[in-house]
């Protein structure tokens, strides 16, 4: 569980939740077919869960926002048209 100071709430994390954590983690990629982003998009688009909950976006949601997906669908569909 991650602290809600941690938290972005538009998704993901924020830089003092990315520098709490151990090792280096970057800030999400929004667009372009950077390995990093195909791979965040294969994972959390078959994850289980909502995306949205009583008119409002899970952290699900909220991070794949971040990461520039509107949907699970959109994830897979970007995952499987750029996996090498």
């Amino acid at each position: 569980m991650v602290k809600k100071e941690y938290q972005n709430p538009h998704g993901g994390l924020n830089a003092k939740g990315r520098k709490a954590l151990p090792g280096h983690l970057k800030a999400p990629v929004k667009r372009g077919t950077n390995p990093r982003r195909v791979s965040f998009a294969a994972r959390f688009g078959h994850m289980k869960g909502a995306e949205a909950r009583n008119g409002r976006k899970t952290r699900l949601g909220l991070a794949l926002q971040a990461w520039g997906f509107s949907s699970k669908k959109q994830a897979r569909a970007f995952a499987n048209r750029h996996k090498a």
